[in-house]
């Protein structure tokens, strides 16, 4: 006989109509109290749960629109003969720390120009308190500024267009490219004396300028998709181990804060919670705007350079997990912009990221004021914690992980 599908899970989707009405801009005392509520519903769940201080150093806008601004006026001196050298070297430290900021390294200009502002994570411990896996779940409960260029209407209309080529695409458009367009073709200008190439750079630059202080200056969006769908996903799966136990897998339950400044607490928390985790015994779900019409699994992410992630066997697991739970989860499908995953994934955990899509490709309502409640696929937010659950069992059970 065929086996039965599970039951659809309670979701507990209060959890995001009580949080999309808080202003939760990084670092802000709205994401604290985000922080704090959570936290109290994780303890009512039945979690052993703390909020960690962390902190961040501003961004992304702000310090990228210096960057561009910085560019732009490197491509304006590199159309002079006695300003040449000095723009191309503008131009070409800026393409350098605008690579270097959306990648997550070093973060030099940031350190530099800015000093650290505090946020807060949740951390919470459900399940097997004792045993020896871990399975982190990992989310964010801070929210985006929105901005014009987060406006879809452009790639909904080129999928309703070239429907064929959309769907041979399955990584999406890197944005950080145009971006950093601009200074390398303001640097390169410079050297070569070509002013056609430097002009380009400046004009490319200025317009990422006025891109990333709109940004600053937008509001911030509700964040119901991105990303209360992972919180409302981290609690449910909470109720239900306290419910139904599973031994064997102790579940660390994570909400980082300032994630929307391309990361941000994740890197306290890194700091924190790495060194008492076994990368033999460690597994990293990264849960990331689960409100879309279709369930995705990401194999890797990268705004500069694409980076799979750690240990495709754990991707090929959650897909299998997938299939016993009846969920549908698209795979093959890689990201250019960037999520928490990418930490530990670096630090060597094997890591994956579940995610959602519209029938365009694009995260549905993505750092946008419509990224409301009401907006939100339940049933794909319902199938994540299905496939949640599946992946908690399967690691608890499995001896040969």
């Amino acid at each position: 006989m065929p086996q039965a599908k599970p039951k659809p899970p309670v979701v507990p989707f209060d959890v995001i109509e009580h949080l999309a009405a808080i202003d939760r801009t990084p670092g802000s005392p709205g994401e604290a109290e985000a922080a704090a509520w959570f936290a109290e519903r994780l303890a009512a769940a039945g979690c052993e749960v703390t909020i960690d201080d962390a902190q961040f150093y501003d961004g992304y806008a702000r310090p990228l629109a210096k960057m561009t601004a910085a560019a732009a006026l490197g491509g304006l001196l590199a159309q002079t003969n006695r300003g040449r050298r000095v723009g191309g070297l503008l131009a070409g430290l800026a393409a350098l720390g605008i690579a270097d900021d959306a990648s997550n390294g070093p973060r030099f200009f940031r350190k530099l120009t800015g000093s650290p502002i505090p946020t807060q994570n949740v951390v919470a411990i459900a399940g097997d308190r004792e045993a020896e896996r871990t399975l982190v779940l990992l989310g964010h409960h801070d929210a985006a500024p929105t901005g014009k260029i987060f406006d879809d209407t452009l790639q909904s209309a080129l999928g309703e267009r070239f429907p064929g080529v959309l769907e041979r695409i399955d990584t999406s458009i890197p944005l950080w490219w145009l971006v950093l367009s601009g200074p390398v073709a303001a640097a390169i200008g410079a050297k070569r004396r070509n002013r056609k190439l430097a002009s380009f750079g400046t004009v490319v630059s200025g317009i990422a300028t006025a891109a990333f202080v709109d940004v600053a200056r937008s509001p911030t969006v509700p964040g119901a998709n991105d990303n209360l769908t992972a919180l409302a996903v981290e609690v449910g799966i909470a109720e239900r181990l306290a419910a139904k136990p599973i031994p064997g897998l102790r579940v660390m339950i994570v909400s980082c804060g300032a994630e929307e400044v391309v990361q941000g607490g994740i890197y306290s928390f890194a700091e924190r919670h790495f060194p008492l985790l076994d990368r033999d015994k460690t597994w990293v779900l990264t849960l990331e705007t689960l409100g879309s019409p279709n369930l995705i699994l990401l194999e890797g992410e990268g705004t500069v350079v694409m980076e799979d992630y750690t240990h495709r066997p754990f991707r090929d697991l959650i897909a299998r997990c997938a299939d016993r739970s009846g969920a549908q989860l698209r795979r093959g499908m890689r990201a250019r912009n960037s999520t928490d995953a990418v930490i530990p994934s670096r630090a060597g955990y094997p890591t994956a990221t579940i995610a959602s899509m519209n029938r365009y490709k694009a995260l549905s309502n993505y750092h946008m004021m419509s990224d409301t409640p009401e907006k939100i696929v339940q049933k794909t937010v319902a199938e994540a914690l299905l496939v949640v659950e599946e992946v908690a069992k399967e690691l608890a059970s499995n001896p040969w992980l």
